[in-house]
């Protein structure tokens, strides 16, 4: 770790109005102070990084121009806003990022006026933007709306339909493009290519020129000259630019580590902007510190300021994710119809791997979601074995797709889902909570959770060898249990689950990784004389009819856990119960679910203990459905 940086001009600003006083070269000079704090205060928690110092100067420049939190800055995505938040009279708390009760990594409405809509999704901003332009006009609050959006998250379409109709209604709107070539994973699409022409063609100089050239907002006699070096990017550009078409006046590229540019360029634009505007800012992510690395300091766990070196956590298991990629990899070299997907997240899914070996069978979408989704639709009725590898959190992106395109039409599309469950310091736009209950209520689908890495192999093959229909199979973030991994892994008989170990009186069906937290319950109640059957479902649909209504037959009570919300496995088992009467012979039966409710940014050992899903909890559970009192008697 290190020493806090030398901040006096930080230290004067408590609220952006404090701004107001400033000369330009002390907001300079702010800049400067305000990407050492955050490079501080990152070094201490973890987190974003890379982000939020490729754009210290354009905040700056944001809060120095525009009257937050009257104007509202949305920052999409939102891994960029650590300096926003420094600067809003949060700093003193800068240092809890991403922990348990301290600040949210992302901008969220519940923690300061100064964060008008929460993200941490991508391509959100403009839609928002233009709804707080709309309701401006028609009354509600507020001055501005500018919205920040990257590069990377410009490749999906929800950023296309909000420009097209911002476009068409003409409202007063700013929109800076924040061009800095590296979402998460380097670029993909027509749409990065195009943005490269646009500044790849010109000098630098020549092109902050035509910036500063905002022709239509200058004084008459400055027009003419502008208005030159303009039609020279217009040429350069083959003859206008998308977003012209599109209805928006198009400044740029300019500088964004520029400080007298961004000043200038805004300035202006608040000044006289009538329509919607969009804002052209080249920068550097990890500007200042790790703009040289391969990710550009994306994200990053505790580090040392001075050697860039971090904290990592040893362990002897693989992760969840690298055993996924590593056993698919292992079946596309024998199966020559197996392609993968991802979105804009090819490492943390672990198919860069992949892609490192089959790079012609292996496809980054960026992101997108639904075309992610459609794409593996199309392949799979192509004769294809299409993996879609995203997370939980971003497959909810592309449900109507899952359902439409793939589940109603039968095709063998395999959802490889990573980050199920709690994630931890991402808090509860990360979560993996809903992709049991909205892939099982499907017709024809399969829904698995491995509860180990070494099912997590088996999962992989059943989904290989299963061509009737679409195939779900989850597994959370983070390091595996260490349990050995099979050679060759068998497939799995579809809708059949596993016995763990047999007891008496009381059986738990767990679903996915709460199984070690369910065995290590088990022990702390074998010394209370209760010795609980444990079974693995495995399978969410089609469920274990056998096995469930086994359970429920020999055993007086029967508990069910998942790492998901209500309405997911254990709604399906009780649905399961209710329609064979089981009930009517008096069973008593208990589901433990995520609570209804968002659980906040924490360690995941935290987090299941607000969601009351540690072994602790699930003692505890099944001795009040026992009727016994904790010392081991009945009540």
């Amino acid at each position: 770790m290190s020493d806090k940086p030398l901040t006096p001009t930080l230290d004067r600003i408590d609220l952006p109005s404090a701004l107001n006083g400033l000369s330009d070269g002390q907001l300079r000079a702010l800049a400067d102070e305000l990407r050492a704090e955050t490079i501080s205060a990152v070094s201490e928690t973890g987190g974003h990084l890379g982000a939020g110092l490729g754009v210290v100067e354009l905040t700056v420049a944001l809060h120095a121009v525009f009257d937050a939190p009257k104007d509202k800055i949305i920052w999409d995505v939102s891994h960029q806003c650590y300096p926003h938040k420094i600067l809003t009279g949060r700093r003193d708390r800068i240092r809890t990022l991403r922990q348990k009760d301290g600040l949210s990594g992302f901008t969220k409405r519940s923690e300061s006026a100064y964060d008008p809509f929460g993200a941490a999704h991508s391509s959100t901003s403009i839609s928002a933007a233009l709804g707080f332009a709309v309701a401006r006009d028609l009354g509600g609050e507020g001055g501005d709306a500018i919205a920040v959006i990257g590069d990377g998250a410009m490749s999906a379409g929800m950023a296309y339909e909000a420009l097209n109709n911002a476009g068409h209604l003409k409202k007063r709107l700013i929109v800076i493009l924040n061009d800095n070539e590296m979402s998460i994973a380097p670029p993909v699409g027509a749409m990065s290519s195009y943005l490269s022409r646009l500044y790849a063609g010109a000098p630098f100089q020549e092109l902050k020129a035509a910036a500063k050239g905002a022709v239509s907002f200058l004084p008459e006699p400055l027009q003419e000259g502008a208005k030159r070096a303009r039609d020279v990017l217009k040429h350069m550009t083959v003859g206008g630019t998308l977003f012209e078409e599109l209805g928006f006046s198009y400044l740029g590229p300019i500088d964004g580590h520029d400080m007298e540019q961004l000043l200038t360029v805004l300035r202006t634009v608040k000044t006289r902007a009538t329509g919607p505007i969009l804002i052209h800012a080249i920068t550097k992510k990890g500007k200042g510190y790790a703009e040289n690395r391969p990710d550009r300091g994306h994200a990053t766990g505790k580090f040392n300021v001075v050697t860039g070196e971090q904290a990592k956590a040893v362990s002897n298991a693989p992760s969840y994710t690298s055993v996924f990629a590593e056993s698919l990899i292992k079946h596309a070299a024998q199966d020559d119809k197996i392609v993968a997907v991802t979105a804009a997240m090819p490492d943390g899914t672990g198919l860069d791997r992949f892609m490192q070996r089959f790079a012609s069978r292996c496809f980054d979408v960026g992101i997108a979601e639904q075309h992610a989704v459609t794409f593996c639709a199309g392949m799979a009725a192509g004769g294809l074995k299409p993996f879609c590898a995203l997370y939980s959190t971003f497959l909810q992106r592309g449900y109507d797709q899952v359902v439409h395109d793939v589940a109603i039409q039968r095709l063998p599309v395999r959802f490889a889902i990573d980050r199920a469950g709690l994630v931890g310091a991402d808090g509860a736009t990360h979560a993996g909570a809903f992709d049991v209950a909205f892939l099982a209520n499907l017709p024809g689908f399969v829904v698995m959770a491995a509860a180990d890495e070494a099912e997590l192999t088996r999962m992989v093959a059943t989904a290989v060898a299963h061509d009737e229909g679409p195939i779900a199979f989850r597994f959370p973030r983070g390091e595996g249990v260490g349990v050995e991994l099979p050679e060759a892994a068998e497939p799995l008989e579809i809708g059949k689950g596993r016995m763990i170990r047999d007891g008496s009186k009381v059986a738990i069906l767990s679903f996915g990784t709460r199984l070690q937290e369910v065995e290590a319950a088990c022990e702390a109640l074998a010394a209370k004389g209760i010795t609980p059957t444990v079974a693995d479902a495995r399978f969410a649909k089609p469920l274990d009819r056998a096995l469930i209504l086994k359970l429920a037959r020999d055993h007086e009570a029967l508990i069910t856990i998942e790492e998901g919300a209500i309405g997911g496995f254990g709604s399906h088992v009780a649905q399961l119960l209710a329609e064979e009467g089981v009930f009517d012979q008096g069973l008593k039966y208990r589901s433990m679910v995520l609570p209804d409710t968002f659980i906040d940014q924490a360690s995941p050992k935290d987090m299941y203990a607000t969601a009351g899903m540690n072994a602790e909890q699930i003692e505890a559970k099944v001795l009040e459905t026992l009727g016994v009192d904790l010392v081991g008697k009945r009540a």
